[in-house]
Parts: structure tokens; C-alpha cells; sequence
């Protein structure tokens, strides 16, 4: 079972999104053809095989416009569903609803959508003990609900932010001069808490990297060949994260190689939306 988002972090992702769409004068097309007092019975519908992600955005959209409707879910966050599953069911305001139709929907069918990607990517890898992980390339604003949506999948979460972990990458190498006086700046800043993870991109890199004995050594654009290399060298004593060209095709062939980690950018940059539709019933 996924521990869901409290609705604490959600409601002003929402509520924002609801603000966005209804503009300065309310949604004229619900309030120039619906009766005030009509209500509305209708479900969120699947349209597509999928993972489901995002159902309290939906429950909270249409909260916002309709206290008092009713929110009905049908299954939870991280459940595998096949076209025609019905999400939820709702019983609301009919002018409410319509107002909050496009913002659930954006919401739900996004988050759905990373989380069926991170699940292809977990299956394409099951057996090889290696972990599927995001990245911060996200969307600005929504990183809690995307990384959220990737553990829906079966994915697992890499740093949240730049205050998480300090993580070495090639740029900062450049500006400090090499992997090896990085790693020496990084050990005397960090505290006792605090994981260091770097990033190489050679062999050459990585020996210089092993003796200060980061957490983590990223090993970016490796080919397979030296993706085995380096896990040999290594020895288990420290966790390698392969990143860069990692695809569909390529996945199973770079967990095969012992790394432990995975990162996957495309779980949260190029997932396309999950097909979900609000039928009235």
C-alpha cells in the first residue's frame, strides 16, 4: 500500500490550479447553461492500462467547488487498471463539478501517467535486485506529487531537493578543479547526516573518486562494458548509480551489469498523460 501525500502539501497545488483556470470571473459557460441548483452524478473512468496516481487531487478539486459533494474513490494510488475501471464516483453540484473537471483531470491523468512509465520501467528490470529512481527534472511546482506518483509505480525517490544531499556533479568538478578536491570540500562541509554522492564519467574518474569513499558515485553516459568495470572495482563497497541513455530498451541491459541504482529522468520529464475521463452517469 502507497502511504499517500497529506492533503496539507495537495490542497494548494489545487487550489492554485483551480485559481489558474477560473480566471477573474468564474467559468461563464457553467454559469450561463446550468441551473443553479442542478447536481450531477458521475465517475472518473480509465481509458487506458495504467497505474493510478493523483486521486485526492481529484478529490480536492472538486471539494474546493463543492464542500459538500460527495467523493467516492473506487480504487487506490499505485492499483494496475485496465481500460473501462471506473476511479471514482462523485455526486456534486453540476456547475461545480464542470468548473472542476479539467483541473482534476490534468492532475490525475499526469501523475497516473509518470506512474504507469516508472511501473514499465520497474517490470523491465524485476529480478535484477536494482532500483528504478527519478530525478529533479521535474515540473516546477509539482515535484512532491510527481515523486509521489514514481512510488506509485514502484519507483523510489532520489533527493527532493538541493538541501536532501550533496550531489557532485560534472560542473561542480570543473569549478573546483577535479573529483578528487570536490570530494575533500564535500567531506569537510557535510555532517554527520548528510550523504555525498558524485558524479563521474570514466574510469579515471572513479579511481579518483573510490579513496574518499563517497555514498554514492553516479556513473554518467558509462557503456555497458565499463558499467562492469567499474562494479568489479568497486566491490559492492560503495552504491553505484548508473545515468544517461537509460530507455525502455537499454534498462535491462544496465541493471544486468550489478549497479544497485538507476536513475530515470524520463519517469517525470516525458511520461504522457494516462487517457482518464469524467463521464456523467
Amino acid at each position: 500500500m502507497i502511504t499517500p501525500l497529506p492533503d496539507l502539501l495537495i490542497e494548494p497545488i489545487v487550489r492554485a490550479a483551480l485559481s489558474e483556470d477560473l480566471g477573474r470571473a468564474g467559468d461563464l459557460t457553467a454559469m450561463a447553461c446550468i441551473p443553479e441548483e442542478a447536481r450531477m452524478n458521475a465517475v472518473f473512468a480509465v481509458r487506458q492500462y495504467g497505474v493510478t496516481a493523483g486521486l485526492a487531487c481529484a478529490r480536492l478539486a472538486v471539494l474546493a467547488m463543492d464542500p459538500a459533494a460527495k467523493f467516492k474513490p473506487l480504487v487506490e494510488d499505485g492499483t494496475q487498471i485496465e481500460p473501462g475501471t471506473v476511479l471514482a464516483e462523485v455526486s456534486i453540484q453540476a456547475r461545480a463539478l464542470l468548473s472542476a473537471e479539467r483541473t482534476a483531470l490534468n492532475l490525475l491523468g499526469r501523475l497516473s501517467g509518470i506512474a504507469t512509465l516508472t511501473r514499465h520501467y520497474v517490470d523491465a528490470v524485476a529480478g535484477t535486485g536494482t532500483r528504478i529512481v527519478d530525478t529533479r527534472k521535474t515540473t516546477p511546482g509539482l515535484r512532491h506529487l510527481e515523486k509521489y506518483a514514481v512510488r506509485c509505480g514502484g519507483g523510489v525517490n532520489h533527493r527532493f531537493g538541493l538541501d536532501d544531499a550533496i550531489l557532485i556533479k560534472d560542473n561542480h568538478v570543473a569549478a573546483c578543479g577535479g573529483v578528487g578536491q570536490a570530494l575533500t570540500r564535500a567531506r569537510a562541509f557535510a555532517g554527520h547526516l548528510i550523504k555525498i554522492e558524485v558524479e563521474v564519467d570514466s574510469l579515471d574518474q572513479l579511481r579518483e573518486a573510490l579513496p574518499h569513499q563517497p555514498d554514492i558515485i553516479m556513473l554518467d553516459n558509462f557503456s555497458l562494458e565499463d558499467l562492469r568495470r567499474a562494479v568489479d572495482m568497486v566491490g559492492g563497497a560503495i552504491t553505484l548509480e548508473a545515468s544517461g541513455g537509460v530507455n525502455l530498451t537499454t534498462v535491462r541491459a544496465i541493471a544486468e551489469t550489478g549497479v544497485q541504482v538507476i536513475s530515470v529522468g524520463a519517469l517525470t520529464h516525458s511520461a504522457p498523460v494516462l487517457d482518464i475521463g469524467l463521464d456523467a452517469v
